[in-house]
């Protein structure tokens, strides 16, 4: 065979030629096991809890990914003098950028404290890798050019921005990826003229985007704000990861505490528990199936709390989530109360009580980065006499959304609602409302 065809819900058929030595690397990495794990991790981690068919996995997120890498740089070198080792580099870490993702994507990365990109870079440099061997074949810099293109440090910096920037072509594919499979239109954006309007400025070594793209990147910022405000930080979604973040954190705790918990001896999951950093090895044996096979496991544990938590995550049984709609002076209180009310019901607020203020909110916005100039995102302003400027001062759409978006929540058991309902009304009945 010369080309694999793989039948794709966004970009409808994906060619990989693999008659040439590239193509059949990249065939190769495909079928590496670190790769194919990607498989069994659901790219929008628990989504699925709000939006029943968003079953999609970084599997067909990072060829999607590596799709338009090929596509944007065949648009790029016609124009631009990009050699091929270059070219090989962005594919392949387009193809990679995600490898070194754990159980439900982000979830779990916030309770064990790592970071994916981390776990990638070390998987393509791994000689213990199966990916790693395949790169050091092909190439002795292959792995280390990857490497810097995923974390950001590969120059020129342009190439680098096409992989990991604030206009790359992991958030070009997830966006309309995950759109597609949530089922909402938020995500849609024009893709073609994007691709059409990427140009390099080879003076400052950064990718920018002509004149007549403008409008389509405006488009792409307002979907990626949109996306994150209705998908993303869905409410639902939340208090799915609220209810897991509890759980994992009893079972530590219990852990620690030499509580009774069940677990299997000599795996990477009872390393986890004891609070250790995985090695890679033990990291990549690790998928979304691993941890649901645990909380079934803790279904039937002895202790209630542990027991209760894991019958709400399996049978999506979950925490409310209750957006404060008030002034912040007033949110203190509340909190407080609605805590007592939990506490009162009987439920320990240690793991029944969730104040969700997802802090990290404005990182996944663009905002005028100074500081990080990968993440700038340059436009081509006029057509007589053009100037690249920075898409924030050109763009009063663009300036909107850097006013920001912030979460205050609390989650709580779904069976006290009409109660936080009613201490809500009565707060407002107290001020006049």
């Amino acid at each position: 065979m010369s080309e694999r065809i793989y039948r794709d819900s966004v970009h409808n058929i994906i060619r990989l030629k693999i008659d040439t030595p590239e193509g059949d690397l990249v065939g190769r990495l495909i079928d590496t096991p670190e790769f194919q794990r990607l498989r069994r991790v659901r790219q929008l981690g628990l989504a699925h809890f709000a939006y029943q068919a968003a079953e999609h996995s970084r599997f067909t997120h990072s060829l999607g990914a590596f799709h338009l890498a090929t596509r944007t740089l065949a648009k790029l070198s016609s124009r631009y003098d990009i050699s091929d080792e270059n070219q090989t580099a962005v594919r392949v870490a387009a193809l990679l950028h995600d490898i070194g993702h754990g159980a439900f994507s982000h979830v779990v990365e916030t309770i064990l404290g790592f970071h994916h990109e981390d776990f990638t870079i070390e998987a393509v440099l791994s000689s213990e890798t199966e990916v790693g061997r395949l790169l050091k074949e092909y190439s002795p810099s292959l792995a280390r050019n990857v490497a810097d293109i995923i974390g950001g440090t590969f120059r020129p910096m342009a190439l680098a921005q096409l992989v990991s920037s604030q206009l790359d072509v992991d958030r070009m594919d997830y966006l309309l990826r995950d759109s597609l499979m949530t089922g909402v239109k938020y995500g849609v954006y024009d893709l073609e003229w994007i691709i059409k309007s990427l140009e390099i400025n080879e003076e400052t070594d950064q990718l920018y985007v002509s004149a007549r793209g403008i409008y389509a990147v405006e488009d792409y910022l307002q979907a990626r704000y949109y996306m994150f405000r209705q998908v993303y930080f869905h409410r639902t979604l939340r208090a799915a990861e609220s209810v897991l973040h509890s759980l994992l954190r009893r079972a530590l705790y219990l852990f620690k505490e030499g509580g009774h918990l069940w677990y299997q001896a000599g795996t990477a999951f009872e390393k986890i528990l004891k609070g250790e950093k995985l090695l890679l090895k033990e990291h990549l044996e690790l998928d979304d199936t691993d941890v649901l096979y645990y909380i079934k496991q803790w279904q039937t544990a002895e202790d209630p709390i542990l027991s209760d938590l894991s019958k709400r995550f399996l049978n999506r049984r979950l925490f409310k989530a209750f957006d404060l709609d008030m002034p912040e002076d007033q949110r203190e209180g509340f909190v407080n109360r609605t805590r007592a009310l939990v506490a009162n019901a009987g439920y320990d607020t240690d793991y029944y009580f969730v104040e969700d203020k997802a802090g990290d909110v404005p990182h996944y916005f663009y905002t005028k980065d100074t500081a990080n100039p990968k993440n700038l995102i340059y436009v081509e302003e006029g057509f007589s006499q053009p100037k690249i400027r920075e898409i924030s001062e050109v763009s009063a759409a663009v300036r909107g959304l850097q006013e920001g978006y912030r979460i205050h929540r609390v989650c709580f058991p779904v069976e006290l609602k009409d109660e936080v309902a009613r201490l809500y009304h009565a707060r407002n009945m107290s001020r006049g409302i």
